[in-house]
């Protein structure tokens, strides 16, 4: 972990009000690098993403973004699930455009930066020739990188990706896979959670494994080994080859 970290957990823990959370969390995320998330459903993945939002209470520990103890608009993320009625009559420049009312608050109507964010997001994820398009009528897919769009015009410099890749044919799925490779070149750091070894070993630098508490974090070839996935799912028939873990069916908690 260095002092540039755009990311750090030092013994950290997200808890839930209710009860039920994520602890013992010790990683970094570096500019320019990709760290998966791994572990089983349940595993408190989808609570540290949003722990590191400010959505769920930080209980235990510290937590840095880059530099500051808040995101402060430094953070983009794309949700699990589409979070846009596909009825609701917007266009996927629209849509996007959301990514931007923070930095624009109430009372200001977009400007040239705004729109300059907007095409450089839609440009970046695939889709800059069907912005005017409304947004029902995309795929399923395009949709995805369509909100993945809209976390991009906040220009955040940590991007958080809940399951992404769910769902996805392969045409979109090749798509997300170049979007985050350019991303990483941009100098973006990405937190993406997941169960899809090929992705880790694609696109991601490291990896943490989480199953109610950190279990391991380091490079990907030393971190996703039979010995460490089957501990991390402790009580799932767990098969691992070169690209894929297969575990029951998966769902973000």
């Amino acid at each position: 972990m260095s002092d540039t970290s755009v990311l750090r957990l030092d013994g950290a823990a997200f808890t839930h009000p209710g009860g039920g959370g994520v602890s013992g969390l010790h990683l970094a995320v570096e500019p320019g690098e990709a760290v998966a998330l791994i572990g089983p459903n349940g595993a408190g993945k989808s609570t540290l993403l949003k722990g590191v939002l400010g959505l769920v209470p930080l209980t235990a520990g510290t937590m840095s973004i880059g530099g500051n103890h808040a995101a402060d608009g430094m953070v983009g993320f794309l949700p699990q699930s589409i979070d846009v009625d596909p009825e609701f009559p917007i266009s996927l420049e629209q849509v996007v455009m959301q990514g931007r009312y923070r930095r624009l608050g109430l009372l200001r109507w977009p400007g040239r930066a705004d729109r300059a964010a907007v095409r450089t997001a839609l440009q970046t994820v695939g889709l800059a020739d069907l912005a005017k398009r409304r947004f029902g009528e995309l795929s399923g897919g395009q949709r995805q990188r369509g909100l993945l769009a809209r976390a991009l015009a906040s220009e955040p410099r940590l991007l958080l990706l809940d399951e992404p890749f769910n769902g996805l044919d392969q045409t979109n799925r090749d798509a997300l896979v170049d979007t985050l490779r350019t991303l990483k070149r941009q100098g973006v750091s990405v937190l993406v959670s997941t169960h899809d070894l090929e992705l880790a070993r694609l696109v991601c630098d490291r990896v943490v494994l989480v199953n109610g508490t950190q279990l391991a974090f380091g490079p990907v070839d030393d971190v996703l080994t039979l010995d460490n996935v089957q501990e991390c799912f402790e009580g799932v028939e767990v098969e691992i080859d070169e690209h894929t873990l297969v575990v029951p069916g998966h769902e973000g908690h």
